[in-house]
């Protein structure tokens, strides 16, 4: 029998750099955690490489394995580098007119943000001049069951993808209006996916609202959310609805950002 590391000998040099991208691509596009095997079936590598291979990146943070040991994801040092590739993309002069330039229209301040697990991570966003303002700089996390652009992401997974996302979720009581029921939650996104647009009613930070809508990709699926909010004592929560055009007009500006 042929051991793995003969078989690694005769393959064509930098094929384990080659099996690597191709292991962090099928996490990246799979819509749920895979464990090992079921990506040595996909990418038709022997099971052994990909342990060894999965056991190398998660030492180095690269991949991480769930709480509960079932599959791998994205880690830190991965959705890191993934947020750099973000930020200093030829496009980003491009996205960042487009979102200052809503930014000004609505008044206040707008961020683009993307999914990581149970948080999103903002990886974009254009400042208002008002003095009193939310500071959440590039790369803060928010929980994802409590914000805008949280649950305008949820509103848009399958129902079984979902359910894995709040699986892990411990739903935590932010300000008196956070939702502290998974059924008030699942009410909420179901309102959302027919709607097409997200609200916070001061969710995540008392006396702050914001709204959201997606940013989709190519095949029609989420890529991002845009969102701006704004203090109560400038914008009540009632006013939120009237932005919500300049806010979809932004979003398909910055999905065709994507084709170029």
């Amino acid at each position: 029998m042929t051991h793995d590391n003969e078989l690694d000998q005769r393959q064509p040099k930098g094929s384990t750099v080659t099996r690597v991208m191709d292991i962090l691509k099928a996490i990246a596009d799979a819509d749920r955690p895979l464990n090992p095997t079921e990506i040595a079936q996909q990418l038709d590598i022997p099971k052994a490489s990909v342990h060894r291979l999965c056991a190398t990146l998660e030492e180095h943070g690269y991949l991480k394995t769930r709480l509960n040991g079932r599959g791998v994801q994205a880690g830190h040092r991965l959705n890191q580098l993934a947020l750099g590739i973000l930020s200093a993309s030829p496009l980003q002069a491009q996205r960042r007119a487009i979102i200052t330039d809503l930014s000004v229209e609505i008044g206040e301040t707008c961020n683009i943000a993307v999914p990581d697990g149970v948080e999103m991570i903002y990886y974009d966003r254009a400042e208002t001049h008002w003095p009193v303002r939310v500071s959440l700089q590039i790369g803060s996390r928010v929980p994802v069951c409590s914000t805008a652009s949280g649950k305008m992401y949820l509103s848009t997974l399958p129902e079984v993808q979902r359910e894995r996302i709040l699986a892990n979720v411990r739903l935590k009581a932010y300000t008196p209006n956070t939702l502290l029921s998974f059924s008030a939650l699942r009410d909420e996104l179901a309102a959302i996916a027919q709607r097409g647009y997200s609200l916070d009613n001061e969710e995540f930070i008392e006396g702050v609202v914001a709204m959201a809508v997606p940013v989709l990709d190519l095949n029609g699926r989420l890529y991002a959310t845009l969102s701006f909010h704004a203090p109560c004592m400038r914008m009540p929560f009632s006013a939120l609805s009237a932005y919500l055009p300049q806010l979809q007009a932004a979003s398909r500006r910055l999905g065709e950002l994507l084709d170029e």
